[in-house]
């Protein structure tokens, strides 16, 4: 459906009106004859997409950022296929260099094999490029620091597509706190082709926030300048929705099930989101784990009792120890080596959410020496945040066995550490391939000039 898509849209399309006026208006931008975003990880793709999905983060006040999650739920909601035409493109844009470093090392490491492919490439705006931020306009009671947040935002996203703009036919913007529907990719390249010669600026598949418009990338120039000369007025998915009525489109294009959903509280536009759940998102259930047979191996000391394997059943049981230093481990070694796709791990009391593995790390290991309670290779799966780590294994199409996995311990710890579960789910099959979804058989609009079955 995507290449069938992409073959298309380079001998059919139909360009929007836009208005002269408008136009006029745009035409020459200073700032963006001097903007200079570089690349600092990643390559660019030699050939243009399909789509480009971008995502603007910066530090959160709220608390630490999801992007890594973001990632990991975009790679691993996409088919190999689906990669092979769009591109992540993510610009991290907050000028705290001590974020800055952790965030490209983390990314490095984690995404190493999609930064390779050139289906990842981060990028960043100096400073020094944006338009002031003393004295803006105030609106609505906004306190002057969400001003100045939700115009810095606005100069990110400006910024983020004028870097896209010839990379690919669509974009899709993304926030950094969103979980993705499985094949989103296909689900909106199937809706493309309904609606390729429609007239519309954007087409919208999450109602909050910015995550999940997308656009024709020639339509992106002209909404970069409408966002640099309006930063200071309102934040911009309000903004859209003034531009979309400039550009004739009076109502929001929205499709259900809805393909991305928050995954916090907090919008960074201001106000709290509602979180969407059953038929207004399309959940991925991997069901139960499996949990295959494996023998588990540690240095670190039972306590009161405890039983290591505690840590790999399926029960409410749990393993305790009093102490652990920075190094120790607990390693789940596979009797058999399997494909795992997904691994979850979850420290602490439940109720209390106390004795959590506050700095830690998950590591899959492989073996290829057979050697008999280890593994001779270790790449590094994630790390825990608020003692839990719940992750989809990104190589899964790669079809290569994990023989251990391992739990790190990166810091001492000021009390006992509870481990309740690692569980594992694995593919039966030799070889994982990824189930076609139906193609979404219901469009529900909100607007009064366009009707589609």
């Amino acid at each position: 459906m995507v290449a069938w898509q992409r073959a298309r849209m380079q001998t059919s399309f139909v360009r929007t009106s836009h208005l002269k006026t408008f136009k006029t208006m745009q035409r020459n931008s200073e700032l963006l004859k001097n903007v200079s975003s570089r690349i600092l990880i990643g390559a660019l793709p030699m050939e243009k997409k399909l789509l480009t999905i971008g995502i603007s983060s910066a530090w959160h006040p709220r608390g630490s950022s999801h992007l890594l999650d973001t990632l990991q739920s975009l790679f691993s909601a996409s088919s190999p296929a689906e990669r092979r035409h769009s591109i992540v493109l993510v610009q991290l844009a907050d000028p705290d260099p001590r974020w800055l470093d952790e965030m490209i090392s983390n990314i490095s490491t984690l995404f190493k094999s999609y930064v390779q492919a050139r289906q990842l490439v981060v990028i960043t705006t100096p400073l020094n490029r944006y338009l002031p931020l003393k004295g803006l306009t105030k609106h609505f009671n906004d306190t002057p620091a969400y001003v100045v947040l939700r115009s810095k935002q606005n100069m990110n996203y400006a910024f983020l597509m004028n870097f896209a703009t010839n990379h690919s036919d669509y974009f899709l913007t993304m926030e950094d706190d969103v979980k993705c529907a499985p094949g989103f990719v296909t689900q909106i390249a199937s809706i493309l082709s309904a609606w390729e010669r429609e007239p519309w600026v954007t087409l919208e598949f999450c109602q909050l926030g910015f995550t999940g418009k997308l656009f024709r990338t020639r339509d992106l120039s002209g909404f970069v300048r409408f966002l640099l000369l309006f930063y200071q007025e309102m934040p911009c998915n309000n903004l859209l929705s003034h531009f979309r009525d400039i550009l004739r489109q009076k109502k929001a294009i929205r499709f259900f099930p809805f393909l991305f959903q928050h995954m916090g509280k907090y919008s960074p536009f201001g106000g709290r989101f509602d979180m969407l759940k059953g038929e207004e998102f399309k959940e991925n259930d991997t069901g139960s784990p499996s949990n295959p047979a494996a023998t588990l191996y540690t240095d670190l000391n039972a306590t009161d009792g405890s039983v290591l394997m505690n840590a790999y059943s399926l029960d409410e049981s749990f393993f305790y120890t009093k102490e652990a230093t920075a190094g120790s481990h607990l390693t789940v070694l596979l009797n058999i080596p399997a494909v795992v796709f997904r691994v979850q791990v979850l420290t602490g009391s439940e109720l209390k959410k106390e004795n959590q593995l506050e700095e830690g790390q998950v590591e899959l290991g492989y073996d290829s020496t057979n050697r008999i309670n280890d593994c001779d290779d270790y790449i590094l799966l994630g790390l825990l945040i608020n003692g839990i780590l719940d992750k989809h294994v990104l190589s899964e199409e790669s079809g290569k066995k994990v023989k251990c996995v391992r739990v790190v311990v990166t810091a001492p710890l000021p009390s006992g550490l509870i481990v309740r579960h690692i569980n594992l789910w694995i593919k039966e099959t030799e070889k994982y391939t990824q189930k076609p979804l139906e193609v979404l058989g219901v469009v529900r609009l909100e607007s009064t000039e366009v009707t589609k079955h």
